[in-house]
């Protein structure tokens, strides 16, 4: 009697204490799911620990979609990676231990394996640095106990699932299997995890179900799904169901269909381990439902079903929707054209010959303006395509202006030309006219504006006009040097009617002129009478037949002129009627020395012209 005693307590204890893990064959559906939606509050019995409407503090909980709203050491959101991704338990572990939830389940069947899941989450954000060490790991305890609540038959740990720097749910779960005449059960939550700082966590989607053989589903050589185009529908398969016999010793069938994968519905007769579906035009799923005796086949409690089977008919696609056509102007940088397209779908893009020029895209980025053609493709799969789309590229010109610098004559006015006609005017001062009056210096702009919309803005600096005037005038050499009075910008002529910017005259012979200044707006023109003089800056008396002799060209113009030359101590060497006037670098036949010497040339009604040049031997 010990030793019987003793064997029943070391087998009861075995099956107790068993680690968690999930069901490895097919799983039926929900049997109990606690999404936690149906109230804020749980009713009783159901927690050991005090319901808050915040975040709750030890010993307490809530049930919310938000955490981290008053203890700000906490994860600030819930990672959407549940079933449900809505409400969850969220509960602040006491220093006791205490049980977080409690259900009863029941109907179950005799000899039959299930699931007990869950998704638990440490909500204590390491990153805080709030707890030592990163804070307490949560530790959570499944049992499961008989409808008596007074025999443990099946339990199982978590181990410590620590704090993360960002949240992230992890799935558990524990199975067992019912005894002769189990009907019921009783699921519970108990915290194993240490008081303290941390050891706080979220609780969702506790879920109850059957575990059955892992049966899959497969038609001729193919695993879970067919794909076919529209195009080559209708389509008939023989599908095949095949249990592992991990589970179950017999096997009954019932095969069931969907068209969305969510609602399930019985294909009536269908009841053998070969179903032969009927002609199919659009996507179907199956699977079949299995049990080891047919009565079980009416419920999820005794159950389980395959994996899904899906015959993906992929319709020919719609068209694609166009974002519109694209006009742009030539200074803007080309942009995407862009479709719109279902989901699974992508684009093909075409040019005006029917080149392919991009595919498995929802946008195009084109160089050069045109009609571009576009059809929509089931994306993965070389099925009929749409009918395409047109959407016109168009590059509009803008206007193209030069900015102007212009000069107001004092106390006069000036016509702004925007220069480009049969376009809209928008003019700095409000006027709408290709052309405006002004009579005030300043900066204005007109924006020049097309029928496609393009524009480009001209602007224009008027200056107040430069007042011209002649500060003096020289000759060097043959050049005549003209130097203005004021800063400004003028033009300089020699004869009145050929103006040039240059305020120097090259290669002039000698003679008189008349230098003929103005402003660029000819506002006014001042002239001065000038005598071009070519006077040398050397002379080299070696008689090689250049430079030998200081003369001036030009003086044949003045017949009444007179030269003299001077030393540097102002002695009179030589003087002469300027039209013949020569001068060899001697002084009574004798040769002067290598200097500097002095000339004047007196004109009758001009300035005396000073100066000096070298005598070089």
């Amino acid at each position: 009697m010990r030793f019987f005693l003793l064997f029943f307590l070391l087998i009861f204890c075995t099956n107790a204490y068993a680690q968690l893990g999930f069901c490895e064959g097919s799983k039926g559906d929900p049997i109990f799911h606690e999404d936690f939606e149906a109230s804020s509050e749980l009713p009783p019995g159901t927690t050991n620990y005090i319901y808050v409407n915040q975040d709750p503090q030890d010993g307490e909980y809530t049930v919310s979609n938000q955490i981290g709203n008053f203890i700000t050491s906490w994860h600030s959101s819930l990672p959407p990676s549940t079933v449900s991704n809505r409400n969850a338990l969220i509960v602040n572990a006491s220093f006791n231990s205490g049980r977080f939830y409690r259900t009863e389940i029941s109907g179950l069947c005799e000899h039959t394996t299930y699931e007990f899941s869950a998704f638990l989450m440490n909500v204590y954000d390491r990153s805080s640095m709030v707890c030592e060490n990163g804070g307490i790991p949560i530790n959570v305890r499944f049992e499961i106990w008989d409808e008596t609540d007074s025999n443990l038959l099946k339990e199982g740990n978590t181990g410590n699932i620590p704090s993360l720097n960002s949240p992230e749910w992890e799935q558990y779960a524990l199975t067992f299997q019912t005894e002769v005449g189990q009907e019921a059960v009783i699921l519970k939550m108990f915290n194993n995890g240490e008081g303290g700082c941390g050891n706080d966590l979220a609780i969702d989607d506790i879920i109850f179900r059957s575990c059955g053989d892992l049966t899959t589903v497969t038609s001729e050589n193919r695993n879970n799904r067919l794909d076919v185009c529209a195009e080559d529908a209708p389509v008939s398969l023989n599908l095949e169901a095949t249990p592992d016999f991990s589970v179950y010793n017999s096997h009954a069938y019932q095969w069931q269909e969907s068209i969305d994968n969510e609602n399930w519905s019985d294909i009536p007769g269908e009841n053998d381990e070969v179903y032969n579906t009927s002609a199919l035009n659009s996507t179907r799923y199956f699977r079949v439902k299995v049990a080891e005796d047919p009565v079980n086949l009416n419920t999820n409690l005794c159950s389980s079903v395959s994996e899904i089977f899906t015959v993906n008919i992929l319709e020919t696609p719609e068209p694609p929707e166009s974002d519109g056509n694209v006009s742009i102007c030539s200074e803007d940088e080309i942009p995407e054209l862009n479709v719109q397209v279902e989901k699974n779908e992508t684009a093909n893009w075409y040019d005006e010959n029917n080149n392919l020029i991009a595919e498995n895209t929802d946008s195009y980025l084109p160089e050069t303006p045109g009609i571009y053609y576009v059809e929509a493709i089931n994306e993965g799969f070389d099925c009929e395509p749409s009918s395409r789309i047109a959407i016109i590229f168009t590059i509009n010109e803008s206007p193209q202006v030069d900015d102007e610098v212009l000069q107001l004559c004092d106390g006069g006015n000036l016509i702004l030309d925007a220069g480009l006609s049969r376009l809209t005017y928008e003019w700095s001062t409000g006027e709408t006219t290709e052309k405006i009056e002004i009579d005030t210096p300043g900066n204005y702009s007109v924006i020049l504006t097309t029928a496609e919309g393009c524009s480009t803005t001209k602007n224009f600096e008027v200056k107040q006009v430069d007042i011209a005037a002649i500060e003096s005038v020289n000759s060097d050499l043959r050049n005549i040097i003209v130097t203005p009075a004021n800063e400004g910008d003028f033009e300089y002529s020699l004869d009145g009617s050929s103006y040039q910017t240059s305020n120097i005259f090259t290669a002039v012979p000698g003679g008189i002129y008349t230098i003929y200044m103005r402003d660029l707006s000819a506002c006014n023109t001042v002239t001065r009478e000038f005598p071009h003089i070519v006077i040398p800056k050397f002379i080299t008396p070696n008689g090689d037949g250049y430079n030998d002799t200081f003369s001036i060209n030009g003086l044949e113009y003045f017949p009444s002129s007179e030269i003299k030359i001077f030393d540097r101590y102002g002695k009179l060497l030589k003087a002469g009627a300027g039209e013949t006037f020569n001068w060899n670098g001697t002084l009574k036949s004798r040769a002067l020395p290598s200097n500097d010497y002095w000339y004047h040339i007196i004109i009758e009604g001009f300035k005396t012209l000073k100066g000096s040049f070298s005598l070089k031997r």
